[in-house]
């Protein structure tokens, strides 16, 4: 079985002058739990080659026991170090894509023509396609075959409203990712801020947050296996 992962290339956290990326745990978790079961998983981003990670992502304050791995882990450093550039990839080899976020997604994924084409790709085809935290914003602009939004009649969730205010970036993104998928008719819930949620509705698998990441893969390899 083979599961490709999207990380973002944008860095640049609005016109702050602090830079972002992807989330350490939202890769890492569900990373190792795919590969610890024996899943093949292919890491692209837009611009190939090493994505950028959010420096929050490394603070002591959020490590967990998948982020320790990884800081450990030479072998998925490397793999991270030379990710394939996301206009190579073929959908038809893989079984499902999964999105971690991170802030980056906001500015590169949500308006990437090639990952926007893969996702509708992957869906139209059959494909489960998931995502944590962030990274909901690639489903801005994908489309089902009758032309209208993935997220449409779904259940969804992604990074709340709430923990955005929390995290104080609400006036720093291009956009809220809870307004963009109700705004895109998408049926959005969420659970506590940081608490793990997640939702399957169909092909489409969505986690809140960071803490969300593992549930996010432990549903979309159910989904795989039934």
């Amino acid at each position: 079985m083979n599961i490709l992962f999207v990380l973002t290339s944008h860095e640049e956290l609005g016109k702050t002058g602090e830079k972002t990326g992807f989330w350490i745990e939202e890769f890492a978790s569900p990373y190792y739990f795919l590969v610890d079961k024996g899943i093949k998983v292919t890491v692209a981003s837009p611009k190939g080659g090493q994505p950028p990670i959010d420096p929050k992502s490394e603070l002591a304050d959020f490590s967990t026991p998948a982020t320790e791995r990884y800081n450990k882990d030479a072998q998925t450093q490397e793999v991270i170090k030379n990710t394939v550039k996301l206009d190579a990839i073929n959908p038809a080899d893989y079984d499902a894509v999964f999105y971690p976020g991170g802030h980056g997604p906001l500015w590169d994924l949500a308006e990437d023509k090639t990952s926007i084409s893969l996702i509708e790709n992957f869906y139209n085809a059959n494909k489960p396609v998931a995502f944590v935290c962030h990274a909901p914003a690639a489903l801005k602009y994908p489309k089902k075959v009758d032309g209208s939004p993935i997220v449409k009649g779904k259940k969804v969730t992604g990074f709340s409203n709430t923990e955005e205010e929390a995290v104080q970036l609400t006036d720093v993104v291009p956009f809220l990712l809870e307004d963009m998928l109700t705004e895109k008719g998408g049926s959005y819930s969420k659970g506590a801020d940081w608490a793990p949620y997640a939702l399957e509705d169909g092909l489409l698998i969505t986690g809140q947050n960071p803490a969300s990441s593992e549930l996010v893969a432990e549903l979309l390899l159910k989904k795989l296996q039934n």
